[in-house]
């Protein structure tokens, strides 16, 4: 059976590749912090739009439930 070779990480920041590895504590610590508050930020915008859609039913209910305009 082959080994698969995995890929180390890279982080890009201005064009230029770092290995994470080879990163000082201090800079994988605000790579790990970027990732957590990337992925919030992903989250909440999820949230928005579960939020956006359920304002738009309730708006289109509202407005099924007023009365006719003659």
């Amino acid at each position: 059976m082959a080994k698969v070779k995995k890929e180390e990480p890279v982080l890009t920041v201005n064009g230029i590749r770092y290995l994470v590895a080879d990163l000082a504590d201090e800079a994988k610590t605000q790579f790990v912090n970027i990732q957590a508050v990337e992925a919030e930020i992903n989250r909440l915008q999820t949230q928005l739009a579960i939020a956006q859609t359920a304002r738009n039913a309730y708006q289109q209910a509202l407005i099924a439930a007023l009365p006719a305009q003659v």
